[in-house]
């Protein structure tokens, strides 16, 4: 019995050592030991790698990084989801709103009829009531449907760049709809009144002679118009307005010949005066791609090229152009 006790009782050295051993760990230089190693001590190794200089410095370059990536993407026309949403809903809606307005034309009286005579008698109801429009309200009508036009037209453009059908930049596309709807349309109204009184004759060779005019003088006034508005809109500087002008000029208006002679001689020869701004616009669809591709591509290309801070400044502007 003594033997057995003698085996499992612990001798006093042994005792010693745990009591030893336990003030160690229990004391001040262990704690110091693991702060001053982490690993030591696994739930202190995270919270000492976020104190290290090196790893912030890590951190710091991850976060430029990514705020980097955020600028490119947004240079290279990269939109968030929200916005993509938005203009989602926006095409969407005005998309719906078109086809209920000419669906739902004939309202009043069209309760029992067929869907085939919903769709027979829409369009012609449709222009009739445009007709009314045009007689009561000519100016405000014109300049309605050449802001839908020029909206449309900047939409089209930034897709032929390449950017995804909902990805469109609104504010862009805002500014050349407000071109279209506050100039535009006005201004072609007082310009086919002024070209028949300037021009009375009838006969057969009067319809070259308004096409010559319109595609030298007024394509002249119209081009730089729209141009120099969109400049202004992005608050450009004058001097960089005038020197991308004066390299789109030429240009703009040799490509226009080589689509409005063709369109005008059924505008001066066939349809009448009060509806040459609605053919005209059907038209500009393709035109305004091509005037609001120059007049964009020139400052989307200045703005890339620009160091960083001077490409919103007019200073910076002028001392580039010299």
């Amino acid at each position: 019995m003594t033997t057995l006790n003698s085996l499992f009782a612990p001798s006093s050295s042994t005792c010693s050592q745990l009591i030893q051993t336990k003030r160690y760990y229990s004391s001040s230089s262990y704690h110091l030991s693991t702060l001053s190693k982490p690993f030591l001590n696994p739930n202190l190794a995270t919270k000492f790698r976020q104190f290290s200089p090196t790893t912030k410095a890590v951190i710091q370059d991850e976060e430029k990084v990514k705020e980097e990536d955020e600028v490119i993407n947004n240079n290279n026309g990269v939109i968030p989801s929200s916005d993509r949403l938005i203009n989602a809903a926006i095409v969407l809606g005005a998309g719906s709103l078109a086809i209920t307005k000419l669906l739902t034309i004939d309202h009043d009286y069209s309760h029992g009829w067929t869907l085939y005579e919903v769709l027979r008698y829409a369009p012609e109801h449709s222009w009739n009531a445009y007709e009314e429009t045009l007689k009561t309200h000519p100016v405000l009508s014109k300049m309605a449907i050449s802001g839908i036009v020029y909206s449309m037209g900047d939409w089209i453009a930034q897709c032929y760049e390449g950017k995804p059908l909902f990805d469109i930049d609104r504010t862009r596309m805002f500014r050349s709809g407000l071109v279209g709807f506050t100039l535009h349309g006005s201004l072609s109204h007082y310009y086919y009144q002024f070209c028949e009184v300037l021009f009375p004759y009838k006969g057969w060779w009067v319809v070259p002679v308004k096409v010559a005019f319109d595609q030298t003088v007024w394509s002249a006034v119209w081009n730089s118009i729209y141009f120099v508005v969109l400049a202004l809109l992005r608050f450009e500087s004058p001097v960089v307005i005038f020197n991308e002008l004066r390299a789109t000029f030429w240009p703009l208006l040799t490509a226009g010949w080589k689509l409005w002679p063709f369109a005008h001689v059924i505008t001066y020869g066939v349809v009448p005066v009060e509806q040459r701004l609605l053919w005209v616009d059907c038209i500009e669809l393709i035109w305004v791609t091509i005037l609001s591709t120059y007049s964009n591509e020139k400052s989307e290309v200045r703005i890339s090229e620009a160091p960083e801070g001077e490409s919103g400044s007019p200073s910076n502007n002028l001392s580039k152009e010299e």
